[in-house]
């Protein structure tokens, strides 16, 4: 069979809240073959399996031996664990952001990848948001860029934390828009300032931060988790143009000086869904053996830099 026409064997390890839509994509790209789905939970597994017209394996290793590739969508707290133990079997891997839960396990996620020479994508969707792809045909000399993320407190679940309270609120949610402002305006980060407050969870669930970046662009972030309705925008100010983005509408618009006037143009951004988008992407870099938007080392700096952040906040800004 050629190359082209070859359907890549996948399976999502952890099927829950999230990682059921990846279930459900792969089963329905026409280049993946989705071979199976394991879970902790077995009967959320087999309501996935049977949903998708898959199988669901009762071990993790079971799985691993039939495919590829695969989703890792498990809490962040094992993602090292899980993902090590795939790389050593070979598998191309997805893993769900953040990349680990300290800078050290990401190294080694990291690092066995690079070993084992498999393809190390990790799960920044946002990054796949067709506002995005405007902003990365379009921007030319960001000065300044304000994020606003925001979103319900989880709901409670029988014997677990809310989904993604294991982590705080700058790991949970304001990572997605560190990686994109990163990768966005490619310059080091030389002045951080940042403030928290935990509200329901051991973590900050509020967090705002101001980076200054040595190319003199300047971006202020706020992420919650405690808000009463989800709101993910992204404003970029370059010299004598304005562009207000939003996330979830896929809409937005652009001012721009014009003569002695200000003119509105709306953008044509052709809506999209950033998670097909994602695996569409993950599946073709194996196939084709490119690398991935979002690899394991853009991931990595991206914690880093919102490790540095919760410590700033930790420390009380000292």
């Amino acid at each position: 069979m050629d190359t082209d026409e070859r359907r890549l064997r996948v399976g999502v390890f952890g099927v829950g809240s999230l990682g059921q839509w990846h279930a459900r994509i792969y089963s329905e790209l026409p280049q993946t073959e989705l071979c199976g789905v394991y879970d902790a939970n077995p009967d959320q597994a087999r309501t996935i399996a049977e949903r998708y017209d898959t199988r669901a394996f009762e071990s993790a290793e079971a799985l691993a031996a039939c495919i590829e590739a695969a989703s890792v969508v498990v809490p962040t707290h094992l993602h090292c664990e899980v993902g090590v133990a795939l790389i050593r079997r070979g598998l191309h891997l997805l893993i769900e952001k953040p990349l680990a839960k300290s800078l050290q396990e990401a190294e080694t996620l990291v690092a066995e990848s690079e070993r084992a020479g498999i393809i190390l994508q990790v799960g920044h969707v946002e990054r796949f948001n067709p506002v995005i792809t405007y902003l990365e045909s379009n921007l030319t000399q960001p000065r300044f860029i304000e994020a606003l993320r925001l979103a319900p407190y989880p709901p409670r679940r029988p014997g677990l934390h809310p989904r993604g309270t294991e982590v705080g609120v700058v790991l949970d949610l304001m990572i997605h828009d560190l990686e994109i402002i990163q990768h966005l305006v490619q310059s080091p980060v030389c002045d951080i300032r940042a403030v928290g407050a935990s509200v329901l969870s051991a973590g900050e669930d509020i967090a705002n931060a101001r980076l200054a970046f040595e190319n003199g662009c300047v971006a202020n972030l706020t992420a919650s988790r405690v808000s009463r309705e989800p709101l993910r925008k992204i404003r970029v100010f370059e010299p004598d143009t304005y562009v207000s983005l939003d996330y979830q509408a896929q809409s937005g618009h652009l001012m721009r000086k014009a003569g002695e006037q200000i003119e509105t143009i709306d953008l044509p951004i052709e809506k999209a869904e950033p998670l097909l988008r994602e695996l569409h992407d993950f599946s073709e870099c194996v196939l084709h053996g490119r690398p991935p938007a979002v690899g394991g080392a853009q991931a990595f700096e991206a914690l880093k830099l919102a490790m540095s952040i919760r410590q700033y906040i930790q420390e009380g800004g000292s």
